[in-house]
């Protein structure tokens, strides 16, 4: 019989045998499988270090934008997507797929700033994971694992997350809790109540599950626990609601004081923000991550949605609220702040910006970062300073209302130009 060339017989041994493990790769796994493993690891690696560098085509003096998402669904660490045994997953299959990371909590931890995301699976469940990032802009990488987070039945999903560190101690999360509405009737798989749940921790690995709000409206979204004791009790922004959707007779962010955080019954709400015909929140308007102190009074961020041809259209703005009186608005800056940019506007709700994470890093400058979701799909961040913040919502006029008002405001601005340049129109040529 012919003998078989040794280069031959030895390539047959080497792929008869089994492998031993390498970082990141099983032992025992067939060469070509191991081989698409590490193309997967060493691309996701160079997607996760890529920089984001400030998008120099965006320039308004309030805030900067970044040419990419902060986080995406190519951010999840392999081992969340993929069954890494090769006999039970021959064909290196994603079998757990991601299908948004979007609407992010954030807070700063050790040096490094972090997002609580909303991961979203092929499925449409809703998970949290914390990313890091040390400069807040870039090079995020996930936990090892998701928010083991404790249930509450009949509860079927959770999202948006509000993380507030409080002066009791704590560091609370409170997001939405959305359970089927057991009133619906047969063959009605839409409609769902909506409740604001509450978690507490001092690690961010261990948490506490407290009693879902209690409060006098039927539903609750975007509820936000205020920073501070307020007249010794714990204060809390609020939506209340009609519908799971609709906001009915309510609407607008409301305010109610809580005795005891551990009970989760609240006080009376009152609505310190409503909404308003023909602006940006003539739909619909809730509080975004919890405000931030200055010396002119509290800094908050919120949403507002108005319809349009094209459906709903979610955007950013801003208000300031006394630090005597969180309650009382001092300032109301027109407009939005912020609304759907470029590549932000499309997704699987296209035409959305919405907040619920914002961190103030305490350098000289004073940065603050502004975390968003896109589209219900991506993660963006925005940088700017917290005196930027403090000016755009003490001298940006409120919303005019009317288009003559709206007129009057234009022409205030425009003329006070013309005399400042002297009478003319145009600024002079360098």
């Amino acid at each position: 019989m012919k003998k078989k060339p040794k280069t031959q017989a030895r390539a047959k041994a080497r792929e008869a045998s089994p492998r031993k493990s390498a970082p990141g790769i099983p032992a025992g796994a067939p060469r070509e499988w191991a081989a698409r493993l590490r193309k997967l690891r060493r691309e996701h690696e160079v997607f996760l270090s890529c920089r984001n560098p400030v998008d120099r085509n965006w320039d308004n003096g309030v805030f900067e934008r970044f040419v990419n998402p902060a986080i995406t669904f190519r951010h999840a660490p392999i081992e969340w997507r993929f069954d890494l045994n090769p006999r039970t997953n021959p064909f290196l299959m994603e079998r757990l797929g991601v299908n948004a990371t979007l609407n992010p909590g954030a807070f700063l931890w050790r040096g490094k700033v972090h997002m609580v995301v909303r991961f979203e699976g092929y499925d449409r469940k809703s998970l949290f994971a914390i990313a890091e990032s040390p400069n807040g802009v870039d090079n995020w990488r996930f936990w090892d694992e998701p928010v083991d987070l404790p249930e509450m039945r009949p509860e079927t999903n959770v999202y948006d997350m509000r993380v507030t560190f409080h002066e009791d101690g704590w560091i609370y999360g409170v997001f939405c809790s959305e359970a089927k509405d057991p009133a619906a009737k047969a063959g009605d798989l839409s409609s769902a109540l909506a409740v604001a749940g509450v978690v507490r921790t001092r690690d961010f690995r261990k948490w506490e599950r407290l009693p879902n709000l209690r409060t006098p409206a039927s539903q609750q979204r975007n509820v936000v626990l205020h920073p501070e004791f307020v007249g010794g009790k714990y204060a809390l922004y609020t939506r209340p609601m009609d519908g799971f959707i609709d906001v009915g007779s309510g609407g607008g962010i409301g305010w109610t004081l809580c005795d005891d955080i551990t009970t989760g019954v609240t006080g009376p709400e009152t609505i310190i923000d409503g909404r308003a015909y023909h602006t940006i929140k003539e739909v619909k308007n809730g509080q975004g991550p919890a405000p931030i102190r200055t010396d002119a009074g509290w800094l908050h961020l919120a949403h507002g949605v108005r319809a349009c041809a094209a459906g709903l259209r979610y955007v950013l703005y801003m208000f300031m609220t006394s630090i005597e009186d969180p309650s009382r608005v001092i300032a109301r800056p027109g407009g939005h702040f912020l609304a759907p940019y470029g590549g932000e506007g499309f997704g699987d709700v296209s035409n959305v910006t919405f907040t619920n994470g914002w961190v103030e890093l305490g350098d000289n400058a004073g940065t603050v970062l502004i975390y968003y979701g896109g589209s219900d799909t991506r993660c963006y961040v925005a940088r700017t300073t917290v005196g930027r913040l403090v000016d755009w919502c003490l001298h940006t006029p409120e919303d005019a209302l009317t288009t003559r008002r709206a007129v009057d405001q234009r022409l205030a601005l425009i003329r006070a130009n013309r005399a400042l340049l002297g009478g003319g129109i145009r600024a002079p040529k360098a």
